[in-house]
């Protein structure tokens, strides 16, 4: 039984958590991921799932992690470097490398963990790490992990992330490498990284790029992601990515040089202590790249949904804006964020409230994930709603 002291500690950190409208009450899913989903008891519009071009709960996906499961079992029975890399590991790293321009990759258990995976793995004591300021947790914590020196620069500005090169040029205690990281399509507000700067930038001051696409990857540049809407390819030192969005399913990958993805293997402590990637989500993922190779359909569904979407939104007066389909709308106050999460649930939509730490404080939004999956009526319910909701709440006439 968990000692006194400890105790009162958490349920005087809940307690806190609920009196400023942090708590988040999580909802439980009874069912598969959708368009439409079952919440307690009620069928429900899936306006805030990950899933945006919606593998998860696909046919021939489905097919394919149970031919994973009839060929390699439940499970790879070991970490990666004692016996449990199986063909489907080798084939599905393979194709993601060739998917993302890349020389190699290698496939890890989620997205948070590739990145701390890669960052405390490669870069050490006398590198500098320069980070933009809104990137993913899993970037900030791989950051803590590593020995390298941290700067971060403000959001997506390019003047202050040379004025921070500048800085670390001048340092005569970073004698080793620097690193310029980024997300690509950043999670909370939709914006696209504007890697052509940063690209221009880490050559200018000899400094090596880093992007985590999670977002972007069967979003922009044709399925491949920010690097290729970008027409960067083969400009990007270290790609990581996510299972977890656009395909569906779950884990993560990094990809870049074939020696880089080579070291990973002898010393990233991932992938040494840990049990690998389960077989089955390779043989689902192949099969998602290959159902993308063969039809852009999805992709171009998506944008059409997203386009349709925006303007209706817009035509609402809300204060949504994004060039992506993450749509975040933003009502600033956490407690507001809370009551129009549970009012849209009240009216048969699930919209999630995103609040500090996810977010600073006083920047609270309810975001809205558009999914290829949806169709026209579907849309036409939850705009709908949110008008309903948005005008009992103040928040347009």
């Amino acid at each position: 039984m968990m000692k006194k002291i400890l105790h009162n500690r958490l349920i005087n950190a809940l307690a806190d958590l609920r009196k400023v409208g942090l708590y988040n009450n999580i909802k439980t899913i009874e069912g598969p991921q959708g368009p439409w989903v079952m919440i307690n008891g009620q069928k429900t519009l899936n306006l805030c799932s990950n899933n945006f071009l919606g593998y998860a709960n696909d046919p021939k996906i489905k097919v394919a992690a149970k031919k994973g499961i009839d060929l390699y079992g439940c499970g790879p029975g070991a970490v990666r470097t004692i016996s449990g890399t199986l063909q489907a590991h080798v084939d599905f790293e393979n194709a993601l490398a060739k998917w993302k321009g890349q020389e190699a990759a290698i496939v890890v258990q989620t997205g948070f963990i590739a990145n701390t995976t890669l960052i405390p793995a490669i870069f050490i004591k006398g590198d500098a790490i320069i980070s933009d300021q809104l990137n993913h947790a899993s970037i900030i914590d791989g950051m803590k992990l590593s020995k390298a020196s941290r700067f971060i620069f403000k959001h997506a500005d390019m003047n202050d992330l040379e004025m921070k090169l500048k800085e670390i040029r001048a340092n005569p205690e970073i004698t080793g490498i620097v690193v310029i990281i980024s997300d690509g399509v950043f999670s909370m507000d939709g914006d696209i990284a504007n890697l052509p700067a940063i690209v221009k930038l880490a050559k200018k001051y000899d400094a090596y790029t880093y992007v985590d696409d999670a977002w972007g990857e069967f979003g922009l540049g044709n399925g491949q992601g920010t690097v290729a809407h970008h027409q960067l390819e083969g400009k990007i030192d270290f790609e990581v990515g996510t299972l977890s969005k656009g395909f569906g399913l779950s884990g993560g990958f990094i990809a870049g040089d074939a020696m880089l993805i080579e070291y990973l293997r002898q010393r990233a402590r991932p992938f040494l202590f840990s049990t690998g990637l389960n077989v089955s989500t390779c043989v689902a993922g192949l099969a998602v790249i290959e159902d993308l190779q063969n039809s852009n359909a999805r992709i171009t569904k998506l944008w059409e949904n997203v386009s349709y979407f925006k303007n209706k939104i817009k035509d609402l007066g809300l204060n949504a804006k994004s060039p992506t389909h993450i749509i975040p709308i933003m009502v600033q106050e956490e407690k507001i964020a809370q009551k129009m999460s549970k009012m849209l649930l009240n009216e048969k939509v699930f919209v999630t409230p995103i609040l500090f730490p996810t977010v600073a404080r006083g920047t609270a939004r309810c975001r809205i994930i558009i999914s290829a999956a949806h169709t026209k009526k579907d849309l036409d319910f939850g705009i709908e709603k949110i008008a309903k909701v948005s005008k009992e709440l103040g928040l347009i006439k």
